[in-house]
């Protein structure tokens, strides 16, 4: 009986085995290939690296060619070519060159653990000035984040133009794609990498490795500070009813209700120039109301009566008398009666003894 959890464990150090020619001695059927265009400012670095790219490309028995006119490089393979696979890493190469990943770095998608994965955000952003400060914050300052990113997940990333090209181990290339893409929606890499940097440190503790690592990991909430403005006028919805709005009076409906539809010419016209003077009458009136408030005079302050000192309190005599003799006896800074005379008597016994 073995325990379920070490058969989903893989053990550490653990390699699958390489793809040799015993495995395929008769090689491959038919012959593939692919190609992959370069931008202009790539073609100087492509002339000078590219026979190292043979190099590297010929031990596994796969051609590559650099046409400099069209601006492509093509991989084929040939009949000595027995990894089938050998023609897709060969394709991931010329396309991290192509994306100006340096050939140290692109040269490492031939080995078995290695894979490579671009990311397009191109088009996850509308607004350009948007993309640019997203794909900046994505690097950090003076390349920091993206550093620290490199180091959590070990993996290479090159971030150029509309895609982010990384380079590493398969479970690593996930997390960078997680990172990319949340940093495009707006959700700041610092969060993630926070997280990178505890599952690193539960993954050390074997007891942990089965366990659910939900509770360690922090929780961080998207805070929407700018508030959605309000407009000024506000339309409210009528309740819905189904019967229609009563229709309104018209002119004549309201002359027969006030009874001036029966009024002849004379008395029509007589009640609207009686109307208008009246109303004449009341413009002038509040016209003259304005006027006559700048001729009104403000209102003072009520004058407010000192009281006169109270003059009635009756002056204890026999007090006052009483503090100026005991002022007499001691006075401030002066000494009492007894020790001037003590003193004076010291200073006589003083002078006889000279």
């Amino acid at each position: 009986t073995v325990d379920e959890s070490e058969l989903l464990t893989v053990p550490d150090g653990w390699k699958e085995p390489a793809f040799t020619r015993e495995d395929n001695p008769k090689g491959l059927l038919e012959e593939s290939s692919f190609a992959t265009l370069f931008p202009k400012y790539r073609e100087a670095y492509l002339k000078e690296c590219w026979p190292l790219v043979q190099k590297a490309l010929g031990e596994h028995f796969v051609n590559a060619t650099l046409d400099l006119i069209e601006g492509s490089m093509t991989v084929t393979t040939t009949k000595k070519t027995f990894d089938p696979y050998a023609i897709i890493r060969a394709r991931d190469l010329i396309k991290l060159l192509a994306r100006s990943v340096p050939f140290e770095q692109a040269v490492r998608i031939l080995q078995d653990d290695i894979a490579c994965d671009i990311i397009k955000i191109g088009s996850l952003v509308r607004k350009r000035d948007t993309f640019i400060k997203r794909r900046g914050r994505l690097l950090g300052p003076k390349g920091s984040t993206l550093k620290a990113l490199e180091l959590l997940t070990n993996c290479y990333i090159m971030v150029q133009g509309n895609t982010v090209s990384a380079l590493g181990p398969f479970s690593g290339l996930k997390e960078v794609r997680k990172v990319v893409l949340d940093t495009m929606k707006n959700i700041h890499p610092i969060y993630n990498i926070k997280t990178l940097m505890i599952k690193r440190e539960l993954s050390k503790d074997p007891e942990l490795r089965s366990q659910s690592w939900e509770r360690f990991l922090p929780k961080f909430k998207r805070k929407n500070l700018k508030k959605r403005k309000e407009p000024k006028k506000k339309n409210t919805k009528k309740d819905y009813t189904p019967f229609p709005p009563p229709q309104p009076e018209s002119q004549i409906d309201k002359e027969l209700a006030s009874g001036e539809y029966f009024l002849k010419e004379r008395q029509k016209k007589r009640k609207q120039v009686q109307e208008i003077k009246a109303k004449q009458a009341d413009a002038v009136k509040r016209r003259q109301e304005e006027r006559n408030k700048a001729f009104i005079p403000p209102k003072e302050k009520p004058v407010l009566k000192t009281k006169k000192a109270s003059t009635e309190k009756k002056i204890d005599i026999e007090a006052i008398k009483e503090k100026v003799k005991n002022a007499k006896k001691k006075k401030l800074g002066a000494l009492a009666e007894e020790e001037v005379k003590l003193k004076m008597a010291a200073d006589e016994k003083k002078k006889k003894k000279k």
